[in-house]
């Protein structure tokens, strides 16, 4: 391997953001990754940064989490949120990606930024000089043993929703519009059921066979990627208060609102393919055809990919990790991703953000600095290095944040974490 100031294994959202901070900082760096040569379980594309389970990082709206936390990386400069932002395709107030063009376009930047690529598939030996380890939740051996000794691991399963063509659903079944008018009118394709309609649907989706017996049967499942069989066995209007519900939608052909939606979105800047919104699934795949076939305008749909499910990982980081990524027991290894217990996309870009900059910070010979609790990025970094006997990966959300105080107006409430984190932050990029 040729020589490097810094290692990054996997590269993925967080190892793709971590080499080009550090290559685009004049850091020598290494990017390991068995791509080309070889793709992962849930691989299919053979360019790097390559979108999974979904093409949306999720709401871009400054008073939501998400929203804050693309707002934070922005003014921490993310390489890959901005060639994300290059790639948007139309998913109202959420930032949707054209997932082939989104992977091209990282590619070309980490092979034109200084970076050097190594095709190989990662060893589990002891890595040399600082490393950062972002190898994803689906780690190939030998990779996954080591990690599993330096740092424990856990695990939980995780699904994808079905792809469908755009040319097989039936237009005159489903209207265009964004829930409460966000957004510019044909960013969801939305496809309405009558009660009678859902009953049906919902009967057939509980009683459905499944592909995965009893393996993930034992709270293994994340709640935030849940099966969308798994989630209806939860009540008759689960579903209705989850990925179907009506609110916020008006069938332009009843003038009414329906009894529950699907949502379909662009998959793909050209249109031509739709994914269905939370619908992950682990059904067979005659059964996803069947069941959800029931849905009126996805009765004839043509299935450019069904709902798969698969085995992620992430570590033990509250008893293994600091609040830089950085090992308690090596202090020149990192972890970034989904690996160290951050969950989401964006969430992935920002670890591998920041294990960066601590790097680089340690590079100059200096101590990295403390993000601010008051920020997504500092509480995430507190979170996943806090003492917890039931750790599991978490989202952006509010709820990491301290407190304002008495603030009744829950949009003035959002706007003020916003307003703090930004400033916080602005401070904190002053000292760095």
């Amino acid at each position: 391997m040729p020589q490097a100031d810094v290692t990054v294994i996997g590269a993925g959202l967080a190892g793709s953001e971590a080499a080009l901070t550090l290559a685009e900082n004049g850091v020598r760096a290494v990017l390991v990754d068995c791509k080309p040569e070889k793709l992962g379980p849930a691989n299919a594309d053979r360019n790097f940064c390559e979108l999974v389970c979904s093409n949306s990082l999720k709401s871009n709206d400054v008073t939501t989490a998400h929203g804050l936390l693309k707002a934070e990386l922005r003014v921490l400069g993310s390489r890959v949120l901005e060639e994300a932002e290059k790639c948007a395709v139309p998913a109202g107030s959420a930032l949707a990606v054209d997932r082939a063009a989104f992977a091209a376009r990282v590619t070309e930047r980490l092979c034109s930024c200084g970076a050097v690529i190594e095709c190989a598939l990662a060893g589990g030996e002891e890595p040399r000089g600082l490393t950062i380890i972002a190898t994803g939740p689906l780690t190939l051996p030998p990779m996954d043993a080591f990690i599993a000794d330096n740092f424990g691991s856990l695990h939980f399963y995780d699904a994808e929703a079905p792809i469908v063509s755009a040319d097989s659903i039936d237009k005159e079944r489903a209207f265009f519009a964004a829930r409460y008018g966000k957004g510019n009118g044909e960013d969801y394709l939305n496809c309405p059921m009558t009660k009678e309609e859902y009953d049906a649907f919902y009967d057939a989706l509980v009683t459905a066979e499944r592909a995965v017996g009893h393996e993930f049967e034992k709270g293994e499942i994340f709640e935030g990627c849940m099966p969308v069989e798994v989630m209806a066995r939860r009540g008759r209007d689960a579903l209705r208060f989850g990925p179907m519900k009506p609110v916020g939608l008006t069938d332009p052909n009843t003038g009414k609102r329906a009894y529950a939606v699907l949502q379909l979105r662009r998959e793909n800047a050209a249109g031509d393919m739709y994914n269905l919104v939370g619908f992950q699934t682990n059904l067979k795949f005659g059964e996803q055809k069947r069941v959800f076939g029931m849905i009126p305008a996805l009765r004839n749909a043509e299935y450019m990919r069904y709902g798969v499910m698969h085995r992620n990982t992430y570590i033990d980081a509250p008893s293994s990790v600091d609040m830089f990524f950085r090992s308690k027991k090596n202090d020149k290894l990192f972890i970034a991703g989904q690996l160290s217990g951050v969950e989401g996309y964006v969430e992935s870009i920002a670890s591998g953000k920041l294990a960066a900059m601590h790097a680089l910070r340690m590079l100059r010979g200096k101590e990295p600095l403390p993000l601010p609790e008051t920020t997504i990025v500092g509480a995430l970094s507190r979170y996943i290095s806090t003492p917890n006997d039931d750790f599991q990966p978490m989202n952006a959300n509010h709820g990491l944040l301290p407190p304002l105080g008495e603030v009744r107006d829950k949009r003035r409430r959002k706007e003020m974490y916003a307003e703090r984190s930004l400033a916080d932050l602005k401070k904190y990029t002053e000292m760095y």
